[in-house]
Parts: structure tokens; sequence; C-alpha cells
């Protein structure tokens, strides 16, 4: 395992939440909310990163910190969790988005897709959503849905693994956007070329006066990797994709184990 680079403790602490810090109940332990409150009142900068839509950070606008943001839709979108407002995005391009998607849907048929943007979601009307949906989607044919700019073009089927979506996907749209996936159930996120976690995490420590070697990074999916890579110090909870286990420098206790929180306690403890 390689040696921990980043000094103890991180002037900046980014990690993702589903799997992460977040529990496999959709909660968020007293031990972990009390781990990232006194991070931060020991001095250090946390931020949230994670493929969530805005609307679904709402209700964590107490683990925000002073800054008031979070990285949202990996990271296509700086947002403003108090104001609940973008403040800087990076959405696909209407005509790349369509191209990419017919291209995909003439490969594998069965798909159905769905969008995010910065303040709206939309879906095919046979989109199988997994979640509540706002009582605002839209709800319309694909072209419509990308004639916009959206922050994530979301693919769902019906069956296959997330791991097979992808591997399948990728090949098809190459280089013209940037394509990963969360965890999520036979789903492939795909946000414009460039874009993703790492990205905006790099310009959002700039801003901070922070550098990636000051910088401690937790994670559990494929969409994590390229934060992970970048962070002075990248932590992978034991419940992670086996390729995030494989790259990081530090498998930590599960999500369902406060993995973040024993981190954090370690780190500033005293």
């Amino acid at each position: 395992m390689p040696e921990q680079r980043t000094p103890r403790p991180p002037r900046l602490i980014a990690t993702d939440l589903d799997g992460t810090l977040v529990r496999d109940d959709r909660t968020i332990s007293p031990r972990t909310k009390a781990a990232v409150l006194a991070a931060q009142e020991a001095g250090s900068v946390f931020v949230m990163v994670t493929a969530r839509p805005p609307r679904w950070l709402h209700d964590l606008a107490d683990l925000v910190g002073a800054h008031g943001v979070a990285i949202v839709a990996n990271g296509a979108i700086l947002y403003d969790v108090v104001q609940r407002k973008a403040i800087r995005t990076r959405m696909i391009d209407p005509a790349i988005a369509l191209e990419v998607a017919r291209a995909i849907r003439t490969e594998i048929p069965e798909v159905e897709f769905a969008i995010e943007r910065s303040n709206r979601y939309g879906q095919e009307p046979r989109y199988l959503n997994r979640w509540p949906t706002p009582a605002d989607t839209l709800v319309a044919e694909l072209e419509e849905l990308l004639a916009e700019p959206a922050a994530k073009l979301l693919v769902r089927h019906p069956s296959w693994h997330s791991d097979d979506l992808l591997a399948r996907i990728s090949p098809l749209v190459g280089h013209r956007v940037a394509a990963s996936h969360s965890g999520g159930h036979s789903l492939v996120e795909i946000s414009a070329s460039g874009v993703s976690k790492a990205t905006m995490l790099a310009d959002f420590a700039a801003e901070q006066g922070i550098a990636a070697d000051e910088t401690i990074a937790f994670g559990d999916s494929l969409n994590d990797l390229p934060m992970l890579a970048w962070a002075g110090t990248s932590y992978g909870v034991a419940n992670a994709h086996p390729e995030v286990l494989a790259m990081v420098d530090v498998v930590c206790p599960a999500n369902d184990e406060d993995g973040v929180a024993t981190v954090l306690e370690e780190l500033f403890a005293g």
C-alpha cells in the first residue's frame, strides 16, 4: 500500500455520498456527521462531491460548511446548497447528446434515457425511475429531452449490470462525452467530454488556495476514480467497486461502518 502523502490533518476533505459517506439505508450516522463538523471546526474545508442532482442535496445543507457549496451531477455543477442555485455548470451540448443517444439506442434498442439539468429532471415516458419523480418532471421523447443542454444523460437498461452496460456504451460514445457509473442499478451516467468529479474539485480547490497534495478524497465507485487519482491521499470504503479498491492509497471501513468518520477521527485526534 502506498505511503500516505497528504499532510495531517488535510486542508481539504472531498467525499462521495451514496455508498461512501451515506449508509445503505440512505442516512448519515450521527457519528459521521459529528466527525465532519469537527474537521471543519478544526479548519479543514469539507466538500461533498456526488453524482446526485442538486435537489438531493438540500437536506444536507448543515454539512456544507462556510463555503456553502457542493459539487454535484458528477462534476457538471458547482451548486450553492444554501441559496439553491448553480454557480457554475459544464453541460452536454444538445447536438452531441442527441448524436450519442441515437448511437446507443441503435446498438442497444432496449435502453431508455433520462436527463438532469441544473434545475429540472426529465425522462422518456417508459424510463424506469427507481426514485419518486419531481412534480415538474419533463416527460418527453428523446428529441425534446435533449433540446437544451443537460448536466447528465442517464442511460438505463432493464437488466444489465452497470459494469456491462458501461462496457458496451464506452466504445459507442468514444471521446465525444464522458461515460461512467456510480453503482446505480443498470445505469450509466454521461457527462460532457472532460467533465468529472476531479475537474470541478480541482477548480474548487484552486479557488480555496488548496493544492491536490493537501487534499484527501473518499469514494466507492467508478465515477470516483478521477477524483481519487487527483487527491493527495485517496480512501476507498471497504464496500467499494474492485477497481476503486485496487487503486486507492488506503482502504477504510465500509460505509455502513462509518469508514469516513473512522478516518477523520484518526486524522483530527487531539
